[in-house]
Order: C-alpha cells, then sequence, then structure tokens
C-alpha cells in the first residue's frame, strides 16, 4: 500500500494485557509512509511489567500519555486508543486537547464522566475482579488469543507468548471528562464485530448517530485488527483528517 497523505504524528495506545509490541507492524507501516509514530506501553504492562503494583491507577496511565506528548513535544497529534485505552485516552485528551486534532477509537471503550471500568465489565468479569481484590492481588490475566480472536495460529502463539496481566487499580477509578473528546475535530469509531462486545456494539451506534464521528467496520479480524489486519487499520487511521 502506497500513502498519499501527508506526514503526520500518531500516538498509539494499546489495550489491557497488551503493550507497544501489539502495534509493532502498523507502526511499521505508518513510518514506512513518512509518518513519525509513538507507541507507549503503560506502567506495569509488557516490557514495563516489572513496575506492577497495587498503586498503579486510571491516572497513572492517564499520565504516561500526557507525560509522553510533553517529553517529545507532541503537538497536532492522532491520537489512537485500543480497547481498555479508551479510558486513557479520554482521560488523557482533557490535559491534551490543543495537542489532538484527531482521535480514533478501535474497538474501544468511550467511556462517559464518572464511570469507572468496573462498572462496564460483564457479571463474569465484575465477579473475577472482586475475587482477585478480596485475595489481596493487584492485578488479573490479561486476555487470550482465543478471546481476543485472533485470526491466524502464528499471531495467536505471539499473542500469548506476549500479553501480561493488566492492574486491578485502573478498573476501579472513575475517568473525569469535560467535553474535550467532543471538541476534537477528526474523530473515528472502529469496530471489529468478530468480537463480541455489547460496549463496542453501543458506541458504534452512538457514534453512527453523531455527526461529529466517522466510523468504520473491520469484517474478517479480531480485535486486535492492527495484528489481523494493519494495513486496512492503517488506510483508516490515513484517511481521518
Amino acid at each position: 500500500m502506497t500513502s498519499t497523505s501527508q506526514p503526520r504524528t500518531f500516538v498509539l495506545v494499546h489495550g489491557a494485557g497488551h503493550g507497544a509490541w501489539a502495534w509493532r507492524r502498523l507502526a511499521d507501516l505508518l513510518r514506512a509512509h513518512g509518518h513519525r509514530v509513538h507507541t507507549p506501553t503503560l506502567t506495569g504492562l509488557a516490557e514495563r511489567s516489572h513496575l506492577m503494583s497495587g498503586d498503579i491507577t486510571l491516572q497513572t496511565h492517564i499520565q504516561d500519555v500526557v507525560n509522553l506528548f510533553r517529553w517529545e513535544d507532541i503537538e497536532d497529534a492522532t491520537l489512537v486508543a485500543h480497547s481498555y485505552g479508551g479510558w486513557v485516552v479520554s482521560g488523557a485528551v482533557e490535559q491534551l486537547e490543543t495537542r489532538v486534532s484527531a482521535l480514533a477509537y478501535v474497538d474501544a471503550f468511550l467511556p462517559e464522566n464518572g464511570q469507572r471500568g468496573h462498572d462496564l465489565l460483564n457479571e463474569q468479569q465484575k465477579a473475577q475482579l472482586e475475587a482477585a481484590n478480596a485475595q489481596g492481588d493487584v492485578s488479573r490475566p490479561g486476555p487470550t488469543s482465543t478471546a481476543l480472536r485472533i485470526q491466524r495460529p502464528e499471531d495467536a502463539a505471539w499473542v500469548d507468548a506476549h500479553i501480561t496481566p493488566q492492574p486491578l487499580g485502573v478498573s476501579m477509578d472513575p475517568v473525569r471528562l469535560s467535553g474535550a473528546r467532543e471538541r476534537v475535530p477528526h474523530k473515528l469509531y472502529v469496530r471489529t464485530p468478530l468480537f463480541p462486545q455489547p460496549v463496542f456494539d453501543a458506541a458504534l451506534a452512538r457514534c453512527q448517530a453523531d455527526a461529529g464521528w466517522r466510523t468504520a467496520v473491520m469484517d474478517g479480524c479480531g480485535h486486535d485488527p492492527m495484528i489481523d489486519d494493519p494495513e486496512g487499520l492503517a488506510a483508516l487511521l490515513e484517511g481521518l483528517k
């Protein structure tokens, strides 16, 4: 695929149990097209899993992204959220509104002010989280490739080898939003329907009904389109402005 878009800056924020590694193929494509790409790993995950602790909250992960923008002097960025990353990006843009020109939510949570991750879990997930809290655990297992609907066996093995536990504390913090997300001029919501998640279906419908959002459905790939179809996702992101 050949890009015809002008060079831009992308910041890609991963989902639960993931890390910068999950964006590798997409980041390589975008960089080959001349774009500047940042793929921060959130505290306690992947190569930063040695920092896992009970002190990690949603605000910790929001600050990871905010600090990246500040120390890397990032302006006019397309900020991309995958899955759980929707919580992080929604909170971070409250502090980064003037530095973000576009947002993309890739099969991601689209929280409202005051919501917690715990509030949007299904009953089984809530029970698991509460049991882990009761035992004094600071994390829960990350998702499996089967749950993520990874399409190719070799990719499934790679994902399972890289997934790490997700800190529990991030699901207990309410996100504080004042409308900065909605004020960003270019917004995209991407849904991958092979991954069953009613919360994401509702987010897609909400964005389809809002003229301020574009939407796209990626059939044929699971919850991680940056792994199953990086070319398709790159085309969507490059077409956002």
